[in-house]
């Protein structure tokens, strides 16, 4: 498979991963109801922390609808990140700055969960769920640097 056919491949992938994980963000308390239905096939701490999650949300959205519209800009945040790919999607090496600001974002994840998760009361192992959002984020996208790195010396 030719370099910038993978290049491709990777980049459509991690937009795909965007529009989804932001798709998921639309429908929380019905997702996390859905969830309810498996609660008893995980760690205690974690189905305990689910049904919480999905009680205050419920509650929430039942006294305070609009409050769900943060959800929408989440999704749409996600949609926005994905569309930043466009550029180098059409052109890599041009636009190889774009996946170096995702590998930044990547890292950024980090310190938010672990400072901004304390603060919310949000237990350590969902702090590590989101961190691995990060770390696995950024792999894609170091792959990708790398193989943009070698379009540009094959075009040079």
């Amino acid at each position: 498979m030719k370099l910038i056919t993978r290049v491709r491949l990777l980049i459509l992938f991690f937009m795909v991963a965007l529009v989804v994980s932001g798709a998921t963000a639309m429908p929380a308390e019905s997702g996390l109801r859905w969830l309810m239905q498996f609660k008893d096939h995980l760690p205690r701490a974690m189905g305990d922390w689910l049904q919480t999650c999905y009680s205050a949300l419920a509650d929430t959205n039942s006294k305070y609808p609009f409050l769900a519209y943060g959800y929408d800009w989440l999704a749409f945040a996600h949609y926005v990140i994905a569309l930043s790919f466009i550029g180098p999607l059409k052109d890599p090496v041009k636009n190889a700055w774009i996946i170096d600001w995702q590998i930044l974002c990547c890292i950024a994840v980090i310190p938010l969960a672990v400072i901004a998760g304390p603060i919310r009361q949000v237990p350590v192992f969902h702090i590590l769920i989101d961190c691995a959002f990060g770390v696995l984020g950024i792999i894609p996208l170091l792959l990708c640097r790398k193989w943009i790195r070698e379009l540009a010396r094959q075009q040079t």
